[in-house]
């Protein structure tokens, strides 16, 4: 009896993805030299039967709109501080990111600024924990004006002050930046 029940299980473990991938994509479908489906039209009169055209949508898999994102290189520093600035765009929205890990074993501040056509800047404060765990820091959203490429972010990584100012710069992390190791 276990053995059958095992063999259930089995069974139904390979069948599932075979009936997944033979399923095909959710979404718009194009035939095999990327030609629109050729799927017959539901025949007039007939409501009950539904149709096989693909339907279009705005959105991905239900996910939401598609994010735009243009990254400078990953840096890091000699203190162990590693960073990636990036400027994203979603429909009418733009905003920075800084994807982060803080390896010093102490407290640090970031200040990062997103700029844009007619010298509109955005800046956020972050305060990194020393923990080593990777995280992000963000600006606000804001409504894109202009081309999306004329946004440019920079993230600058800093020791926190004992007295009022900032403390040693570490690290400063571009979205346009060019490829290569900061320090």
């Amino acid at each position: 009896m276990r053995l059958l029940a095992l063999t259930g299980v089995v069974a139904c473990a390979v069948a599932l993805p075979l009936a997944v991938a033979s399923a095909g994509q959710v979404g718009d479908r194009a035939g095999a030299a990327g030609a629109p489906s050729t799927a017959p039209a539901r025949p007039r009169g007939d409501e009950k039967m539904p149709s096989a055209a693909p339907a279009r949508t705005p959105f991905l898999l239900g996910l939401g709109l598609a994010t735009a994102a243009r990254c400078g290189p990953e840096v890091s520093s000699p203190d162990g501080v590693e960073a990636q600035t990036c400027v994203l765009t979603q429909g009418a929205d733009t905003w920075a990111r800084a994807y982060y890990r803080n390896a010093t074993g102490r407290p640090l501040d970031a200040a990062l600024t997103l700029m844009g056509p007619g010298e509109r800047t955005v800046r956020t404060q972050c305060a990194l924990d020393g923990d080593d765990e990777p995280d992000t820091c963000e600006t606000p959203r804001e409504r894109t004006r202009g081309a999306s490429a004329a946004y440019t972010a920079v993230t600058e990584f800093a020791g926190r002050a004992e007295r009022a100012g900032s403390g040693p710069l570490l690290l400063r992390s571009g979205s346009n930046s060019p490829t290569g190791t900061g320090s």
